[in-house]
């Protein structure tokens, strides 16, 4: 038995359809639905146009959409106050193809149940295609016109006419095949009588190659799938600083507000170093380390002669005074690691640039300095440079005579640049 469609069938009329509440929203949620909008881009030769027409549809400048197997017709509001007559065309099946279709769908009782439920799986589609029955348009299937005097194929009413029937496509598939000449309820019965007469076939009757499931190395997902979800936009950039914690309510029987602000801050900081470095800079190699690495990023924990009771319980925590952990935090912020050693750990530099610093320091007319270990001290006692491993200059001052060091101001390749730095600060 052969499947006639109705090329004659009486129009489905679909009242005007809302304006698109997402700016840039996809018209298409269903991988069907955008398979259609792929036919109409590709088709088109300027991308202006369709552009153009994507806008009328999403201001929901397309009346009434009427469709008639083979054809969809809707007047779209354009510029002027008259609307045009757009109009689309499409092939519709011919009796073979619907055998051949609904040969494929009878073949798996999951694809009748997706129809069912006005999905439409790849997998059914595929099977389709196996049997040479294109269902979905290819390039060049969509045929445009417009009572518009412009001849673009498609002009911007037609655009938005396509656009606006992938809406009606992803609510129903039916939609589609209505289409291609096929009236849902006549499929429906006809695919009743198809799974009626293979439940009654004969064990081991062969069945026709329409009906064989997808193809290997198909993946289930891909072929079951009947949602389309665009790809995600690229990342934004990270921001240049680290954010800052939002103020805590102060809850009874809840951790203080400023404990967790601190280790919210801790964790903004850390993110903000793999967005931006790719690496994780906070990899220290001790509790000390760490506890000076939480002192140095928090702003709420700094200071010299003041510190709030976080700042007390962290240098408690690691045995240290509140004072030793705010010149480490201090030296940390200066050069990291480096810096931290700078502080703690004297040494003798090799000859070479740590000679040559006197004389360059000499030179730009600042002050002299005597030398001890890898330490440039000025007569005062106020100011001092420390060379590092890593050959850099790292400024400190104390009140004169004191000797009680301060890491102050910038680290420097050049002795002449940190010192200056430190005194223009």
């Amino acid at each position: 038995m052969s499947y006639v469609s109705r090329t004659g069938s009486a129009p489905r009329v679909f009242p005007q359809l809302p304006t698109h509440s997402t700016p840039h929203a996809p018209f298409a949620t269903s991988w069907w639905g955008n398979a259609w909008i792929t036919a109409l881009e590709e088709t088109s030769m300027d991308a202006a146009r369709l552009s153009r027409g994507r806008a009328y549809a999403r201001e929901g400048s397309v009346d009434t959409i009427t469709i008639t197997p083979g054809r969809i017709v809707a007047y779209v509001h354009g510029s002027r106050p008259r609307p045009y007559r757009a109009e689309i065309r499409l092939r519709t099946l011919t009796p073979q193809d619907w055998d051949h279709f609904l040969d494929a769908v009878a073949a798996d009782p999951a694809h009748i149940a997706a129809l069912l439920d006005k999905d439409m799986p790849q997998a059914l589609v595929q099977a389709s295609e196996r049997s040479e029955v294109q269902l979905l348009p290819c390039t060049g299937d969509l045929i445009p016109s417009c009572s518009c005097p412009d001849h673009g194929r498609p002009c911007k009413h037609a655009a938005a006419l396509a656009y606006q029937t992938a809406r009606l496509l992803d609510a129903d598939p039916f939609v589609l095949l209505y289409l291609r000449g096929g009236e849902e309820a006549d499929l429906l019965d006809e695919l009743a009588r198809r799974n009626a007469r293979r439940a009654a076939a004969p064990e081991g009757e062969a069945l026709p190659a329409s009906v064989m499931g997808p193809g290997p190395g198909v993946p289930a997902r891909e072929a079951l799938t009947t949602e389309y979800r665009p790809a995600l936009p690229p990342p934004l950039p990270p921001p240049p600083h680290p954010g800052e914690p939002p103020l805590l309510p102060d809850v009874p029987g809840a951790p203080a507000p400023a404990s967790l602000e601190f280790l919210a801050t801790d964790a903004a900081a850390r993110a903000h170093a793999y967005l931006t470095k790719g690496t994780d800079p906070f990899a220290v190699t001790s509790p000390w380390h760490d506890a000076v690495r939480l002192a140095a990023s928090h702003p709420g924990l700094t200071g010299r002669r003041t510190f709030s009771r976080q700042f007390a319980e962290l240098a408690r925590a690691v045995d240290r005074t509140p004072t030793g952990l705010s010149r480490a935090a201090a030296a940390w912020r200066q050069g990291g690691e480096e810096g931290l050693s700078t502080l703690e750990t004297p040494w003798d530099p090799p000859a070479g640039p740590f000679d040559r610093a006197r004389g360059a320091l000499i030179a730009a007319d600042l002050p002299r300095m005597t030398i001890r270990r890898n330490h440039l001290t000025n007569a005062a006692g106020s100011l001092q440079l420390r060379f590092g491993r890593d050959a850099r200059w790292y400024p400190y001052r104390s009140e004169p005579g004191a000797e009680d060091w301060w890491p102050e101001g910038e680290a420097d390749e050049d002795p002449v640049g940190a010192l200056t730095g430190m005194l223009g600060s």
